[in-house]
């Protein structure tokens, strides 16, 4: 279901002041586009809530990564089940991690591991969907992301977008769904991990500098006076917030500043890997830090039908870095305890090797990790069954995890958002929180 938009787009200005205003922001590197999708969010005022998670870190394994080579081993299994790896003792007494995460079996003891992830999709889209919105897919209507409802919630801060992507929107779930696309993510459009890495439309627009900036901003403010001598309206005055917050977000060295990797030290790079896993979560932390509310990112391609050996050895201990490094780092300045990372898959494999030497789509349990926000160190969370194939203990819905979540950094998951048609739909529909990772 499609957000209503006129036919003509010029019915959505409402005064020749907001027109005129458009073509001095083109020229600031404000298109239309993106005016046309902000503008909404000007109107709307954010409650000051405060949950105890202040960030979040959403770190997405695409293509349905293995909990048995990962985070759930089955090492008394048969072969053919336990597959091509053995298991590695963590920090935590009796708790094995598979043999390719010996930075993230260090650190165990400074998370949560939910072992009884569950759901009913074993389509890659289907799954991704649920992962980013909380929902089971509908025809009927486009939910929004998790990034996407805290930036409706709560909205920015520190001059900041409340939800950035590095480096791309991973999938169309990741999007605003019903909501106004003013709450869809910000994207960087360069991956930090090359070389030239620069963010697409914070730097000004070719041939226009500082003091040609001041000079159109100047402009706007008289035209803004000239046109306020003639109108009263407090559409109008919420439309000023918007244009007040695009300057910022150009003009301020603060914000901007977040994103300069370049700021980073090499040995903090080294730290996390001079890969696309490490250089991604770097950034993420610098973000978090400089204040933005919720970070999405990707890392490898999990989607091992044939040969998981070789794919699993590749791609694993770069990421198995990284993100230690990420929640090592966070802890070590005092961040950890006010940010939650969560690293999520949208399902499983299956318990048994296949003839190709991979593992199937199976979405029946799974496993997810979460460090900080509030959540308890050195937790385990459910259980799978002896081949990893079934929900054994304390099963967790996508719908319990997306209510914790939202709890976590302020946010009521069974309050009613507005869809198209006055149609009132929950944030998040049944879940419960799960009390007993909490710290």
């Amino acid at each position: 279901m499609k957000p209503h938009c006129p036919g003509n787009p010029l019915e959505r200005y409402s005064s020749r002041r907001e027109f005129f205003y458009v073509g001095l922001l083109g020229g600031l590197g404000l298109t239309l586009p993106g005016f046309l999708g902000k503008a909404h969010a000007a109107q709307k005022f954010y409650e000051t809530k405060e949950g105890v998670a202040k960030g979040i870190i959403h770190i997405f394994l695409p293509g349905g990564m293995s909990h048995q080579e990962s985070f759930d081993p089955k090492p008394y299994a048969p072969a053919e089940y336990r597959g091509p790896f053995g298991a590695i003792d963590t920090s935590l007494p009796g708790i094995q991690f598979g043999e390719k995460l010996p930075h993230l079996a260090k650190i165990a003891d400074k998370t949560t591991l939910i072992r009884s992830m569950s759901h009913g999709e074993a389509a890659h889209e289907r799954g991704t969907h649920n992962m980013f919105t909380g929902y089971r897919p509908s025809p009927a209507v486009e939910y929004p992301s998790i990034g996407s409802v805290i930036s409706h919630e709560l909205g920015p801060r520190n001059n900041l977008p409340p939800y950035v992507c590095v480096p791309f929107v991973p999938n169309e779930f990741a999007n605003s769904g019903y909501l106004s696309s003013a709450y869809g993510p910000f994207a960087l459009g360069s991956d930090p991990a090359r070389g030239n890495f620069q963010v697409r439309d914070l730097n000004l627009p070719k041939g226009v500098d500082d003091h040609r900036f001041a000079r159109r901003r100047s402009l706007l403010e008289t035209v803004d006076q000239h046109f306020r001598q003639l109108e009263s309206s407090d559409a109008l005055d919420s439309m000023d917030a918007f244009y007040q917050h695009a300057y910022k977000l150009i003009s301020s060295q603060t914000a901007r500043e977040a994103f300069n990797l370049s700021a980073e030290p090499d040995s903090m790079k080294d730290r996390y890997g001079r890969n696309e896993p490490g250089q991604r979560m770097l950034l993420a932390r610098r973000l978090i830090e400089g204040g933005v509310r919720f970070v999405s990112l990707t890392a490898g391609g999990w989607d091992h039908h044939d040969n998981i050996k070789a794919a699993i050895e590749r791609q694993l201990p770069p990421v198995d870095q990284a993100i230690a490094a990420l929640i090592s780092d966070l802890d070590e300045r005092g961040m950890l305890d006010s940010t939650l990372v969560m690293v999520t898959s949208e399902f499983g494999r299956t318990p048994k090797i296949n003839p190709q030497g991979g593992r199937d789509h199976w979405p029946r349990v799974f496993s997810v990790m979460l460090a900080g926000g509030g959540i308890k160190r050195g937790h385990v969370h459910g259980s799978s069954d002896a081949l990893g194939g079934e929900v054994d203990t304390d099963a967790v819905s996508v719908a319990d995890l997306a209510t914790t979540i939202y709890q976590q950094i302020g946010i009521t998951a069974d309050k009613e958002l507005m869809a198209p048609g006055n149609r009132p739909i929950e944030i998040v529909d049944g879940g419960s929180v799960l009390e007993s990772i909490l710290a």
